[in-house]
């Protein structure tokens, strides 16, 4: 059974920085993508990025390139979003998510697999 923790959210003021973490487990997730989510509250769950997990390669949006980046540990079955710079607009609901496929889905629909959510709260 696939289950996909998440940690790391918390409250920070803008311009600081958060690691998020998201503990993978209950398969081989070598042919897998790993994504992040977002939903702020009475907004739709937005795409943020993904890695690969076989070959590290990331995908993220415009609106977090240089702010945000995805890695993940092997070792620890572990996936990060490490996000810099933050902006109150970045205030959310953040999910990680999982999903056998050869390419880069970007709609939440796509993913099977699910964590429960770790909030991450930016003030101004």
């Amino acid at each position: 059974q696939v289950q996909l923790v998440e940690s790391g959210g918390g409250l920070v003021q803008a311009g600081g920085s958060l690691r998020l973490s998201c503990a993978a487990s209950g398969r081989s997730f070598s042919n897998y993508v790993m994504a992040w989510f977002r939903q702020a509250p009475g907004k739709e769950r937005t795409f943020v990025g993904a890695i690969r997990w076989s070959t590290g390669s990331v995908y993220a949006t415009d609106s977090v390139k240089g702010r945000f980046s995805i890695s993940r540990d092997n070792a620890k079955n572990t996936v990060y979003l490490q996000m810099n710079s933050l902006k109150p607009e970045d205030t959310a609901l953040y999910y990680c998510a999982a999903e056998r496929t050869f390419t880069w889905p970007t709609v939440s629909s796509a993913y099977d697999y699910w964590g429960q959510g770790t909030q991450v709260t930016v003030s101004s």
